[in-house]
């Protein structure tokens, strides 16, 4: 963005100052932003024509390139009024982007994250349909309803980073640099050695160490095989075809990290609700993979990237064609 602004007037009627920390509006949602410059236009400059106050702004977390101006009704205070409007607004965009991604988690596996969230709802209500008429009676799913079902509980700031995590991709066009730091495997392995050191550790013994072990294990397997098919955004289908390619026997639970792990578990309840699984193993699982995510919740800062990579012009073409 540049930093060229209209002629400054007198800056005495600004609401804002420099470096003041403020919520900015960026797409439908309020992100965290400290004013770099203030000024009031006077509309004389050609290359900024809009009169009133004007603020030259940077996005917490985000790379220089998005600095931008802003008018006045783009910024809001940052006090516990905004704070729980911004928290608001995301929970309405996540709410909205689990009531599209319901529909096609019944459908089959190239129903994928980005089908749910950048819309081809005719075609897989089009399989919906399909499969349940060319299906025999005997041969049908089981109503989820009669099977074990999981509410994994995830935490608030989680549900943010996701809800970040969807507008950076899919309205933004950027994307989780790769190979991660740490990686899926990597982030489960230090969650084990974590849980072996913690105190709460004498409370446990070697079976529930090995129940433990199972489920990592059944993560990484469960992640290797969804990713391709129900983890990505339509925007990252070209990066993850470069990736196998540049590492054709690699795990991808050796390459990617936490961010799309994160994604998995969204989808969990909905394949583990398909899955032959009692009432007790059911309890087990929903223990413990609330407390992986309690771990990632405390480890948010290491174990999810703050800044995602622009993609270069070349590939935006490339993924817009895919």
């Amino acid at each position: 963005m540049t930093e060229k602004s209209g002629t400054a007037a007198d800056n005495s009627g600004l609401a804002f100052k420099p470096n003041e920390r403020v919520l900015c509006f960026h797409g439908p949602l309020l992100y965290e932003a400290k004013v770099l410059k203030a000024e009031l236009w006077d509309g004389t400059d050609p290359d900024a024509p809009d009169p009133g106050p004007h603020y030259f702004v940077h996005y917490k977390g985000w790379k220089q390139t998005w600095d931008e101006w802003v008018d006045e009704t783009r910024a809001l205070k940052f006090n516990e009024e905004n704070l729980a409007k911004q928290k608001a607004l995301r929970q309405d965009a996540l709410a909205a982007a689990r009531k599209k991604a319901a529909a096609p988690a019944v459908s089959t596996p190239r129903s994928s994250v980005k089908t749910e969230t950048e819309g081809e709802p005719q075609r897989s209500r089009k399989r919906v349909r399909e499969s349940s008429v060319e299906k025999p009676k005997d041969e049908r799913d089981e109503p989820a309803a009669k099977r074990p079902e999981i509410k994994i509980p995830i935490p608030n700031a989680l549900k943010s980073q996701l809800v970040d995590d969807w507008e950076r991709i899919t309205k933004d066009k950027l994307l989780v640099p790769l190979p991660r730091s740490p990686t899926v495997a990597q982030m489960l392995a230090q969650y084990q050695e974590h849980r072996r050191t913690s105190r709460d550790k004498k409370k446990s013994g070697k079976r529930d160490d090995e129940i433990v072990d199972e489920i990592i294990d059944g993560l990484r397997i469960y992640f290797d095989k969804a990713l391709g098919n129900i983890l990505l955004y339509r925007f990252e289908r070209f990066q993850y075809q470069q990736i196998r390619e540049k590492f054709p026997e690699k795990p991808m639970s050796e390459i990617y990290g936490s961010e799309h792990l994160l994604r998995l578990f969204v989808q969990l309840p909905g394949m583990v609700a398909h899955a032959n699984i009692d009432d007790d193993a059911v309890a087990l699982l929903k223990e413990h993979l609330g407390d992986i995510l309690k771990y990632m919740h405390k480890f948010m800062k290491t174990l999810f990237v703050e800044e995602y990579d622009n993609a270069s012009p070349s590939y935006v073409a490339v993924a817009r064609t895919s």
